[in-house]
């Protein structure tokens, strides 16, 4: 199961990041989708979205396992406060995406669910979060950076290694996690052709950049 598990991260192709800021999170991601390792299959998908009012998800994987669990997620979540008439926290959306990974890798199939999972939002009394849900069903609280399994979280870690600094404001992670995502389409052959990045506070949720990469020709 492990070098299952490892053979998947090395063919996850795209890029998502996640930010934590001490006036919110910042979360972002590249647009292509690649069929196996050579072939580009999208050139404008969202891969990070909210769930609703209060959380936000990016995913790194299959795209239909991806699309399913953000579906059912969102169905679960919408059920949870209709139930008991409050909204899941952060940790506990967390927890449920974790939950659901760790389950459906260990049910037999002839293609396992891979999904890694970035989770960011707020709760009710205002404070921000972010998560990493690996696709065994591990989870972590972000304190400052991640990049899940994408095939550009290399040079993504590498840039905020060097560039990322304790209370960063959002602003600042926006134009960080531009950088990032622009240094990473750069040099991964399995991301690119646009970024989307959203900024979440207590405020609320916010799109804050939607840009394309267009291809340009010159003579030389």
């Amino acid at each position: 199961m492990d070098n299952e598990l490892k053979n998947s991260i090395l063919k996850t192709g795209t890029t998502i990041l996640g930010i934590v800021c001490k006036d919110g999170v910042v979360m972002a991601s590249d647009r292509q989708v690649t069929l196996g390792q050579s072939i580009v299959g999208n050139k404008d998908l969202q891969k990070t979205n909210p769930l609703n009012d209060y959380v936000v998800i990016s995913w790194a994987g299959t795209m239909s396992d991806a699309q399913r669990l953000s579906k059912l997620m969102a169905a679960e979540l919408r059920l949870k406060e209709l139930r008991s008439k409050s909204r899941a926290t952060i940790k506990q959306t967390a927890n449920l995406i974790a939950n659901y990974s760790f389950s459906n890798l260990r049910q037999p199939s002839m293609i396992p669910a891979t999904v890694g999972v970035l989770l960011g939002g707020f709760d009710e009394n205002g404070n921000t979060s972010l998560y990493s849900i690996g696709m065994d069903g591990s989870i972590k609280q972000v304190s400052d950076y991640d990049a899940s399994v994408g095939s550009g979280m290399p040079y993504v870690l590498g840039l905020f290694e060097r560039q990322y600094k304790k209370d960063i404001t959002v602003q600042e992670g926006i134009e960080l996690a531009k950088e990032a995502l622009k240094s990473s389409t750069q040099r991964d052959t399995a991301s690119g052709y646009g970024i989307d990045v959203f900024a979440i506070t207590k405020e609320g949720i916010k799109k804050v950049v939607s840009q394309t990469i267009e291809p340009d020709y010159k003579d030389q």
